[in-house]
């Protein structure tokens, strides 16, 4: 029998501990209280018949989401460069995967897409929803890889929501002057420059080394290192050293609303230069290359601007050389 009494408590512990074939098994749990003889016998047959059951292969073992994300948060997030996004996302659905069989996932991020709202009551942007997904599966997919906790991949049938995000607010190369010109900040100024002849983000430009005339990127977004080469044009921008950027971001905004253009993000001056290239023809393969695109579904969000191309494209169908 695994059942003692506590003789304090009046209450049963179940404690399993024996050598079932090669191996040791040991479990033991505090019964409810309440339970009295013929309830604990009738629990220790129930889970030793399960446990010397598991152990010979009879039943496997049935793993919950919540075993995968704690290894997934355990061992791997740590080595994650954004890390702490994954452990707020995973924090954030916590309450639609508790408990939750891993074999559920397709279910539970479709329920997480139906229910999901912000604070104020509106419903999260589709991409958010899909990076938060995307977050999920990926520590469930570790489990199932790295743990053998199931025996298909259990992302298998999950599905995501569309997200459309071409980018549609540009500024052309008159627009960028105009902007420097508004901008009362010789630093910010530089930076415009360099964000529409790079394609180089923010974050990006701050942390760039000069060498032997390219920017050098030991560290992007996607953990890749890039070299983008220098336009001529930014030669005199390379001698500035960069303040905040919060104050950066304060110039920005200043230049922005004295070219009347409010809607404009610095961001929106990457994209500008992606727009420059493409609208010159050059193919999103290259551009993709330039801004530092992993994935070339990255750079298909620029595809609409290659409308003009494809026209011209078509029109030398049928011509003479």
């Amino acid at each position: 029998m695994s059942i003692t009494k506590d003789k304090k408590t009046g209450r049963f512990d179940f404690d399993f501990d024996r050598i079932v074939g090669a191996e040791r098994v040991r479990a033991r749990k505090r019964l409810p209280k309440g339970w009295n003889q013929s309830q604990a016998d009738a629990y220790d047959r129930q889970e030793s018949a399960r446990l010397y059951a598991l152990v010979v292969g009879i039943e496997k073992q049935h793993y919950t989401i919540e075993n995968a994300v704690e290894k997934y948060v355990t061992e791997r997030v740590p080595s994650l460069k954004h890390g702490k996004d994954y452990m707020h996302a995973l924090a954030l659905m916590f309450p639609f995967y508790e408990g939750k069989p891993l074999s559920a996932l397709a279910d539970v991020c479709k329920a997480y897409q139906l229910r999901v709202l912000r604070e104020d009551g509106t419903k999260l942007a589709p991409a958010t929803i899909k990076n938060r997904i995307r977050y999920l599966t990926a520590a469930c997919q570790y489990g199932w890889k790295h743990h053998n906790m199931g025996e298909v991949d259990p992302a298998a049938r999950v599905t995501v929501p569309t997200v459309r995000n071409e980018r549609s607010v540009y500024i052309d190369r008159a627009d960028m002057l105009r902007l420097c010109r508004a901008c009362g900040h010789q630093e910010t100024r530089a930076l415009i420059r360099i964000g529409f002849y790079s394609g180089m983000r923010l974050s990006e430009i701050l942390k760039a080394r000069i060498v032997g005339g390219n920017f050098v990127l030991d560290d992007t977004k996607n953990g890749d290192a890039r070299i983008v080469p220098v336009h001529p044009k930014l030669r005199t921008c390379l001698r500035l050293k960069w303040s905040s950027q919060f104050t950066l971001n304060y110039w920005f905004v200043k230049a922005r609303n004295g070219i009347k253009r409010p809607d404009l993000h610095f961001h929106d001056v990457r994209h500008s230069a992606a727009s420059a290239m493409i609208q010159d023809g050059i193919d999103l393969h290259t551009v993709g290359a330039v801004l530092g695109h992993r994935s070339s579904a990255s750079t298909q969000r620029y595809a609409h601007l290659a409308t003009d191309n494809l026209k011209t494209a078509i029109g030398r169908i049928g011509k003479r050389a």
